[in-house]
């Protein structure tokens, strides 16, 4: 039983290594028929192209292909965990998803909502120089910024698992329009998401969390499934994300995270 942590430049073979492990690991009988090699990657074009490398291995060693590992992105996995156990997130068997496209059109709309319903924010924020009526693409421009900023929030709330109560709680007095923003546009987001019986990729994570951390039997039941885990792009991995493999591994399991901290995204 081991950990490993790999820093590895653009080009090394960081793909390609870990895809041979894992189709080794399977060909050498290190699992039982009921357990999986994990990898798990940022993508889902990173772990399209994991899957195309394993089989070509265990073409090679002349082994059924699809058998023995699962590829998941981390909020795939945070998908499997929550979906097998919704009960444990508090969610009903019947809850959506909102995907990207989703969150994205909801962040929009609420920032937009906020914008209209403070108007004084852009002519205090902007270049004095400028305003609606010299340059009428000024409002367009903050929508865009704000639901950025929006975007940021969000994540890096649910990141630290802070409701918008909790955030809203934490503002100090007098608080900056961009922090009222903040909480604001926090809270609508999830009202939003909650009117949808929805929850978004980040909401997975933390929920995620929260199934493998209040059920002691389901976590033993993932970590015989799964005594491997292969990471990829261990760079941009949350905090939560890096907790929720750290429970997996538990121990006595096994955890190889190869990446390279000049190219983190987050």
């Amino acid at each position: 039983h081991g950990r490993m942590g790999i820093s590895a430049v653009p080009g090394s073979g960081k793909t390609h290594t870990l895809s041979y492990l894992a189709a080794s690991l399977i060909a050498r009988q290190q699992i039982q028929d009921d357990q999986e090699i994990l990898i798990v990657t940022l993508s889902n074009s990173a772990a399209n192209n994991f899957i195309s490398r394993i089989e070509s291995f265990l073409s090679e060693f002349d082994l059924l292909p699809g058998l023995g590992y699962r590829v998941r992105t981390l909020h795939g996995l945070a998908h499997d965990i929550v979906r097998e156990r919704p009960d444990l997130a508090g969610l009903s068997d019947r809850f959506q998803i909102a995907d990207e496209s989703t969150a994205d059109q909801i962040l929009t709309s609420v920032s937009q909502a906020w914008l209209r319903a403070n108007p004084a924010f852009v002519l205090e924020w902007s270049d004095p120089d400028q305003s609606p009526q010299s340059n009428p693409g000024l409002i367009k421009k903050w929508q865009t910024n704000l639901t950025r900023l929006g975007q940021a929030v969000v994540r890096q709330a649910k990141d630290l698992q802070i409701t918008p109560s909790e955030l809203r709680q934490r503002l100090p007095g007098n608080p900056s329009p961009l922090l009222l923003f903040a909480a604001e546009v926090y809270n609508d987001y999830q009202r939003a998401l909650a009117y949808r019986s929805a929850v978004d990729f980040d909401d997975l994570i933390r929920l995620a969390l929260q199934a493998l951390s209040s059920d002691p039997d389901y976590l033993s039941r993932l970590r015989y499934r799964w005594p491997y885990i292969l990471e990829d792009e261990a760079q941009d991995s949350s905090r939560l994300q890096e907790h929720i493999l750290r429970l997996l591994v538990g121990e006595e399991g096994n955890w190889v995270r190869v990446g390279d901290p000049n190219q983190a995204i987050y």
